[in-house]
């Protein structure tokens, strides 16, 4: 993939470990989360780290931000971890980088833990303020314009799953049924997808049937990869489109998907509100000037599922021109 630079961290210490993988930084810092989860062994958590941070390139270059791409996991052994001293020992390895590396939070961290990775490292963002309403703000634009190229005039009585109830799912599903969609909600905490499901005038459904659900769009907004060419063949929606990060377990689903008239929306175009967010409390932007940025993401959705149609090509190879003409080469989605 390229990936400029990789750095395997082990703290003796807390027992903390960590992958950072910057990948690419022709427009600036890398800027990307730190993802805590569970990884079978390091070699899985360095794959990971790659695959999101070559996302992380495209995404903050087809959003205009002087940024590269990066990200970081660290890997997860038990619950029982001193979380500030295990966020310290990771700021200290972000330092070392140099100010090549500005972390965010991701799955598994939180604005607190990043305050914390600040109190050492020289530079991080999401250390005061959850991006997660923008990212939401963002994928909604998206859905937008994804269904009105279907020949929706709006969302009223669209039928959307959202996969995943927590931070952006919970956001996007309240801004969806604000906008008269039918909202229908999974997650692997029944109660958290009943709770968000009641508060949005929705339905719950089950983890098992939400990749099958008929519905007009799947909305991903939690685990990456959830669709392979095993679940591609049970889809019963029309487009695909969400806040989740490298949707695609690999890069021939998006020909499959087109094949079966299934309209993907590269993710990593869709959600780059939180990261539009950052760069705006960093340069002092106003809340009207970065709601304006954030719902330019449907415009450009919209730009890039009409390019798409007019060229005969798919819409990730239309974004993946799009972020490689700024960053001056060819940068794609891992195959």
């Amino acid at each position: 993939m390229g990936t400029e630079q990789v750095a395997i961290c082990n703290d003796r210490a807390t027992g903390m470990r960590a992958v950072i993988a910057i990948d690419d930084t022709t427009l600036g810092p890398g800027l990307g989360g730190v993802r805590w989860m569970p990884y079978p062994d390091q070699q899985a958590a360095v794959a990971e780290a790659r695959r999101l941070a070559r996302g992380m390139t495209l995404k903050n270059a087809l959003a205009g931000i002087p940024y590269g791409g990066a990200k970081a996991v660290i890997l997860r052994d038990d619950d029982g971890a001193d979380r500030p001293a295990v966020m310290h020992a990771f700021g200290r390895f972000v330092k070392r980088l140099g100010g090549a590396y500005v972390p965010g939070v991701d799955m598994g961290t939180t604005i607190e833990d990043l305050a914390e990775v600040g109190r050492v490292a020289p530079d991080v963002s999401c250390d005061h303020e959850d991006p997660s309403p923008w990212t939401a703000l963002g994928v909604f634009a998206g859905i937008r314009a994804a269904v009105a190229c279907l020949d929706h005039p709006d969302l009223k009585g669209v039928r959307v799953a959202v996969q995943g109830a927590g931070h952006v799912g919970s956001a996007l599903a309240g801004l969806l049924a604000v906008a008269g969609a039918d909202v229908v909600v999974a997650d692997v905490d029944d109660r958290r997808a009943e709770r968000l499901a009641t508060e949005v005038g929705g339905r719950r459904i089950s983890t098992e049937e939400v990749l099958t659900f008929e519905c007009d769009v799947l909305a991903p907004c939690a685990t990456a990869r959830v669709i392979d060419h095993a679940s591609l063949r049970r889809l019963s929606c029309r487009v695909i489109a969400g806040a989740a990060n490298d949707v695609l377990a690999d890069r021939s689903c998006a020909a499959e998907l087109a094949a079966r008239d299934i309209t993907y929306v590269p993710d990593f175009l869709l959600n780059a509100g939180g990261v539009v967010q950052i760069h705006a409390l960093r340069s002092h932007w106003s809340t009207e000037q970065l709601r304006w940025a954030v719902l330019g993401i449907g415009d450009r959705a919209g730009h890039v599922l009409e390019r798409a149609a007019a060229s005969g090509h798919l819409p990730v190879e239309v974004a993946e021109d799009l972020a490689s003409e700024r960053l001056g080469r060819s940068v794609t989605i891992p195959a």
